[in-house]
């Protein structure tokens, strides 16, 4: 044994006779042995110690979230040749798709991997057509549907997972830390994208976000749940496009009428009935407002009452009797849908402007058609205008792949909801047809960057506008 072994052993017995003279017991002992902190008082400040993480380096390009954006970027790189990583917050990949049972998909008439989900949809006749941007899905068929893609891609799945750390290796984002049911554990790549909807990997690389408006309201969230009922014919006239027809208001203002027989008044001024399949409905009804999706308390409380509020309205309709007999709540979502998140900073901002203006750009990667759609952000606001279009008439316009590109970490791409812009746009672009195709062009010159050890801005657009054309008519 060295003499430094010596020393190290002596001073170990030492400090822990310390901590037994000074009458320190269980915990406290243990922490004083250790040198680790004792215990703080509630509110304080506990020092985690450091710890070694196992630490693994296979992928070329690691994916965080598993939404509608980040299977669309692990596609995307995977099938430009990347060794490609997807890790994903719940039981299985779709985000506000599968977990959330969305069901209602607008903006969806783009090339490449949009088109490509719904011809695979229809060959499994799990979706009703309204035109060529919007359609209703079954989501337990979405959900198959995307786990196959991704393996079939050769994608590296990891569900249930957290990213919950980021660290930087100079200006580029170098290694990400998760936590699963295997522990805490390192990643590292040579390219990253935060698909995680609310910016989680951007916040946690150090990057500068916005969120809501200026004035610090946000959109409201909400929670979806599929209800089974007696015959879904006898309802047409109160599901919004039923049969594929185009109608919704005229449905929405029947179905809340039902509600209001009922006794009740839902939080969401324009509750929905959209029809998945047989006797299979989709209920939209609840609003939740204020809510911070990074806040755990608010966000548990919001997901608790909105729970609670949809079996209400269906026991409330159940018991109305008659076309309503028998109707039950099949499942409501493990994810209760958020609107407004974290918006990272990128090297563009998309705003109000450009909506208005209907912007084009060199370096476009996603045309969006979809109009203004801010849902008021408070009870007392939805009473008056559930759904207000910002003062801009909303011409087509382009997102650039500047807004997907993180301004204060290189390595960083973005997309979905967090990719750059103000709240106006925001409310625009947000829809999951917008957040494939920017997926999609986040994958892709992951891959390009990934292959020439590069990061994402270096990339020349020419270079990387071949690579997403050649995946989007593959």
């Amino acid at each position: 044994m060295t003499d430094s072994s010596h020393r190290h052993n002596r001073r170990d017995v030492i400090r822990t006779g310390l901590a037994a003279a000074a009458g320190l017991a269980g915990v406290d002992a243990l922490a004083a042995a250790a040198e680790l902190p004792a215990p703080v008082p509630s509110g304080a400040v506990f020092r985690e110690p450091a710890r070694d993480v196992p630490l693994v380096d296979d992928a070329d390009v690691i994916v965080c979230g598993g939404g509608p954006a980040g299977v669309a970027a692990a596609l995307a790189a995977a099938r430009a040749g990347a060794r490609t990583r997807l890790f994903e917050l719940h039981g299985c990949l779709g985000g506000i798709w599968t977990a959330g049972l969305l069901t209602y998909i607008f903006d969806f008439d783009k090339p490449g991997l949009t088109a490509e989900l719904a011809r695979r949809l229809d060959q499994r006749s799990a979706r009703t057509v309204v035109n060529r941007s919007q359609f209703v899905y079954h989501p337990e068929q979405m959900k198959r549907l995307l786990e196959e893609m991704c393996l079939q891609a050769g994608v590296q799945i990891t569900l249930q997972s957290r990213v919950v750390g980021a660290y930087r290796d100079g200006q580029r984002l170098a290694t990400i830390v998760t936590e699963s049911r295997s522990g805490r554990q390192a990643w590292r790549a040579k390219a990253f994208v935060d698909a995680t909807g609310d910016g989680d990997l951007g916040s946690l690389a150090g990057c500068r976000w916005d969120f809501g408006r200026d004035d610090g309201a946000c959109q409201p969230m909400t929670l979806n749940a599929l209800i089974a009922v007696r015959d879904a014919a006898v309802l047409k006239d109160c599901i919004s496009f039923y049969g594929g027809k185009p109608i919704h208001l005229p449905a929405v203002e029947r179905f809340k009428a039902e509600i209001a027989r009922a006794g009740l008044t839902p939080s969401y001024g324009h509750p929905t009935l959209f029809h998945i399949r047989h006797n299979l409905l989709l209920l939209m009804i609840n609003h939740e407002y204020g809510v911070k999706p990074f806040d755990a308390s608010a966000f548990t409380r919001a997901t608790l009452h909105a729970r609670n509020e949809v079996h209400r309205v269906a026991d409330a309709l159940s018991k109305l009797g008659g076309v309503w007999e028998g109707l039950q709540v099949v499942a409501s979502a493990e994810q209760i849908g958020v609107r407004d998140g974290r918006r990272i900073r990128g090297r563009y901002v998309v705003s109000r402007d450009d909506l208005a203006s209907g912007a084009r750009h060199d370096d476009a990667v996603c045309r969006v058609t979809f109009g203004v759609d801010i849902h008021a952000p408070t009870r007392k606001g939805n009473d008056r205008e559930p759904i207000g279009r910002g003062g801009v008439k909303m011409k087509p316009y382009d997102i650039p792949l500047r807004a997907l590109l993180a301004s204060d970490v290189d390595g960083l791409l973005l997309a979905g909801r967090c990719i750059s812009g103000d709240f106006v746009a925001h409310a625009s672009y947000r829809v999951t047809g917008n957040s494939v195709a920017t997926g999609e062009a986040a994958g892709a010159v992951a891959a390009l960057a990934a292959a020439s050890n590069r990061p994402p801005h270096e990339i020349p657009w020419p270079q990387a506008k071949a690579t997403l054309e050649k995946l989007r008519t593959s």
